[in-house]
């Protein structure tokens, strides 16, 4: 049987050891790289029906995977006004009104990307933006995606004129002391008021859009992602694209478990593992332990300047501790959101009582871990948990002289223990990378510079925030390969150049090793394989 692809001429980069392999082509037949050679004798291998592609010299590396990556509701979120450029609310102000200006009587305004630092001291609310959104029901959906400010006509449409109870300890429409919405709402059951009563796109619509982003992240050289929410549609429009070729990502999906589930819906959670098809999976349940620090609903040991983040995402944590164990039992792995010290700190407490209670050995991970102290950091690796960091979310929304809300609410202890990459992994603990999309942007390349120069994307001329916690250039593209490929428990069979390994390969225009950090989001990507055959070929190649 012939192979389906043959790559030529390729620099072929084991991102185990940061070395070129002695071969420069190989063959994949049936999704599996089976053949590793020189040119000819790799090119005898071809048929009338195999896909030959000469590299002349591109380095290819395994197919980079996005450790934490949201595409359903990304595809969704982003549509609309950005406003992650803004820094001022004067800008803010500007972007709003030409938006005003283009909407016909009626319309809803949608943004996204809003930065809680164009506020500056000042309290996150709508105020500033009321001349302009005057009779405009507006949805603005800051950057953390945990928190949305609305205007005072869609609080109307949507009834909201006060202070609600949720069962989400750390969810609240904001109000000031007469009791009236300030416009910002906390957390998904807030959000969800307002966003029921907004306009809706079509199935349809979502689903392609869907597509449309995927296709994005395969020319930007993904050729997977651990997608950390299964809501909604989601499991349905995988199984479309799947099933009609248009799937260009390999996903790996993690059904929410929120606070409220009961012993049943645990059940449907590990009964619905193994769920898939040919390019993706149920594999895995995402929890959260708490919030965000910027908008004051992380979990802290201590509470921020406001007197903020003091609570768990679950009203009974004790509760969490029994899910993660009943999951634990099931041999079923759990990725917890957990952002402040006392959520970290929580989480590893509930696996360690959950290995103590026997079961088979399961992956267990913790999302974010914006800051932890000295005691937390070899934990990780004693229990063998993952560490899934999104080091971009340093470098775009905290400054190094902590000025901005993020180290302002936590003080200057706590900010210098911001996104703690390099003691994690010195640590011993597998440190996996991604860019929480669309919290900040997906482009592999980019999140692997911010791991190692720590800078403002938007200005690199600006000091790194915590230099000492930058990775390697080589522990930055692990981060994105081979660690991805063991937090999935996939070690044997993704992530390497090997013969047997999955055919899911990125081909760059040079090294991504010898790149400086900063030229490295601009580093061409020639070519994004995907189970053998490409999803994405640069116009040369």
């Amino acid at each position: 049987m012939s192979p389906r692809l043959v790559l030529l001429s390729a620099r072929l980069l084991d991102p185990a050891t940061g070395a070129l392999l002695p071969e420069t082509a190989l063959a994949a037949t049936g999704g599996r790289i089976t053949a590793l050679g020189d040119d000819t004798a790799v090119r005898a291998l071809a048929g009338p029906a195999t896909t030959v592609v000469d590299l002349k010299g591109a380095v290819v590396t395994p197919g980079l995977v996005d450790g934490h990556i949201h595409p359903v509701s990304g595809a969704e979120l982003t549509h609309g006004l950005d406003l992650s450029a803004c820094t001022d609310v004067d800008q803010v102000r500007e972007a709003l009104a030409a938006e005003v200006r283009r909407l016909a009587p009626g319309d809803w305004l949608s943004a996204w990307g809003l930065d809680p630092n164009v506020f500056g001291e000042r309290p996150v609310e709508t105020a500033p933006f009321d001349a302009v959104l005057d009779g405009v029901p507006a949805v603005l959906l800051l950057f953390d995606a945990h928190s949305m400010l609305a205007s005072r006509r869609a609080l109307e449409l949507a009834g909201v004129d006060g202070p609600r109870r949720f069962d989400q300890a750390s969810a609240e429409v904001v109000c000031s002391p007469d009791g009236r919405p300030t416009g910002l709402l906390l957390e998904d059951a807030a959000c969800d008021l307002v966003e029921r009563v907004a306009p809706r796109p079509t199935r349809e619509e979502r689903r392609d859009r869907l597509a449309a982003a995927l296709r994005k992240m395969a020319a930007a050289g993904l050729t997977g992602g651990h997608a950390m929410d299964a809501n909604g549609d989601s499991l349905a429009f995988y199984r479309e694209l799947d099933e009609t070729g248009r799937l260009p990502l390999r996903l790996r999906v993690a059904p929410w478990c929120q606070p409220g589930t009961d012993t049943d819906g645990v059940r449907a959670l590990i009964t619905q593992q193994g769920e898939g098809g040919a390019l993706w999976r149920t594999d895995g349940v995402k929890i959260f332990m708490d919030g965000t620090i910027d908008n004051g609903t992380a979990w802290l040991e201590r509470p921020d300047c406001h007197g903020e983040s003091r609570h768990a995402f679950w009203p009974d944590p004790e509760v969490y501790t029994q899910t993660v164990a009943a999951l634990h039992r099931a041999g079923v792995p759990t990725a917890t959101h957990a952002i402040g010290d006392a959520a970290v700190r929580h989480v590893l407490d509930a696996v360690r009582k959950a290995q103590g209670g026997g079961g088979p050995r399961v992956r267990h991970r913790v999302e974010h871990i914006e800051t932890v102290p000295d005691d937390t950091l070899a934990r990780f690796a004693e229990l063998g948990v993952i560490a899934s960091m999104q080091p971009t979310h340093c470098c775009d929304f905290t400054r190094a002289d902590h000025t901005d809300n993020w180290s302002r609410r936590l003080g200057e202890d706590r900010a210098a223990r911001a996104w703690r990459c390099r003691d994690l992994w010195e640590s011993g603990a597998t440190v996996v990378l991604g860019s929480d999309w669309p919290i900040a942007p997906y482009p592999p390349l980019g999140v692997m510079a911010g791991a190692r120069h720590r800078r403002p994307s938007r200005d690199l001329t600006q000091p790194p925030h915590g230099p000492d916690q930058a990775l390697t250039a080589l522990q930055a593209l692990q981060g994105m390969t081979v660690n991805a490929a063991f937090a999935a428990g996939e070690e044997d069979r993704a992530g390497r150049i090997a013969v047997g390994h999955r055919a899911d390969l990125t081909a760059f225009a040079d090294n991504p090793l010898t790149v400086s950090a900063t030229d490295l989001p601009d580093l061409p990507v020639l070519l994004t394989v995907l189970d053998g055959t490409p999803t994405h070929r640069a116009a040369h190649v």
